[in-house]
């Protein structure tokens, strides 16, 4: 009887233990959370729930496990499994715990400023550190499993004589990952780029959906993902358009006849509601025999809104153009040459290969002799 016991006592009374004092820390933790509206904190730590259990239940498997007698001729793999366990669950605690800190700190600079750039840059920050702790953590936990193996103390005694040699092997070898990890602490903390900047990237606009320490996604306006490596964004230029003020300014040309009314196009230009009133322009900026250029200049509050104003501006004074001023649409000139001051416009005469050609005859004096 005392065989079946000592394990169900040992076993169960860890499991009951472990549910008891999480359900004990849940419950104090969503207490706190519903007091403390104003941090994150208490409810974020509450993701950590399951791992803390797995922590406690393994910690105490593995120190009663002598006591509850049971199956003693693989005491020595059960104890390294637990062991293994509780190296893993530990490590994924801590990186529960570190991330509900670091969003919490995250979520108190956001609501304190209200500088859309700062705030981004924060957030960027934030998103690498957590990803650094995340990658720390693993390999620590990684190192810490590999070593309660006694084969493996050994080849680190090993690895640790020859590491120097390990070391530059390994340098020259990761050359182009590790210029990338640089790459991605100089973006977090240079401020370079951040999420949710607008930028244009080999010809490609799109916003700033991921940065991580060795490559950065951008979200393309049609719902694509540009992945390229952060090096890039540290060795080549790009358009950021969210650094600074977000104002952007828009340019939009129309080709019209050398007839069109300018001051009226003007006019309705700042009649158009797209643009943010700030600043507007409409000049003439070339010609040809044919047509003229124009270019209108709006403004917009921000990246997002330049194109609807573009979109909009071209599609009112088209409308317009058309419906009361047709006459300005360009259109192919197929009337015949105007004669220069003193001279008269012969009739059409055809060449030796067909063509119809014009001739200019000059205006009699009528001084001929009588």
């Amino acid at each position: 009887m005392e065989n079946v016991l000592r394990p169900v006592i040992v076993v169960g009374g860890s499991v009951m233990l472990t549910l008891l004092v999480g359900w004990a820390v849940d419950r104090l933790l969503r207490r706190a959370d519903g007091r403390h509206h104003e941090t994150p904190l208490w409810g974020l730590l509450r993701r950590g729930r399951v791992p803390f259990q797995l922590v406690l239940c393994t910690a105490m498997l593995r120190g009663s496990y002598a006591q509850a007698k049971l199956l003693e001729e693989h005491s020595i793999g059960i104890g390294r499994i637990l062991t293994l366990t509780l190296i893993g669950s530990t490590a994924w605690l801590v990186v529960r715990i570190a991330a509900a800190v670091v969003e919490t700190s995250y979520t108190r600079y956001a609501t304190a400023h209200r500088d859309p750039a700062r705030v981004r840059r924060v957030r960027t920050q934030v998103s690498l550190i957590q990803r650094v702790v995340s990658a720390i953590v693993g390999v620590v936990a990684a190192a810490a499993m590999l070593l309660t193996f006694p084969t493996m103390r050994a080849a680190g005694a090993s690895l640790l004589a020859s590491a120097g040699v390990l070391g530059i092997v390994a340098g020259v070898a990761a050359q182009s990952t590790l210029s990338n990890l640089f790459a991605g602490l100089q973006i977090a903390f240079g401020d370079m780029v951040r999420l949710g900047d607008t930028v244009v990237v080999d010809g490609e606009w799109g916003t700033v959906d991921e940065i991580t320490l060795t490559f950065l996604t951008v979200r393309t306006w049609d719902e694509r993902r540009i992945t390229m490596p952060v090096s890039y964004f540290t060795s080549k230029p790009f358009e950021n358009w969210s650094r600074g003020s977000a104002q952007m300014t828009g340019i939009v040309f129309f080709h019209v006849d050398h007839s069109a009314p300018v001051e009226a196009m003007r006019e309705k230009l700042r009649e158009c509601p797209a643009w943010d009133g700030r600043d507007y322009g409409l000049a003439v900026t070339d010609s040809t025999p044919n047509t003229m250029q124009v270019r209108a200049l709006v403004t917009a509050k921000d990246a997002d809104d330049i194109w609807t104003v573009r979109v909009t501006v071209r599609e009112r004074m088209m409308r317009w153009l058309t419906e009361d001023h047709p006459y300005a649409l360009p259109r192919v000139n197929t009337a015949g040459a105007a004669p220069p001051p003193g001279r008269t416009l012969q009739g059409p005469r055809r060449d030796q290969d067909g063509a119809a050609t014009h001739s200019f005859e000059p205006p009699r004096t009528g001084t001929g002799r009588g």
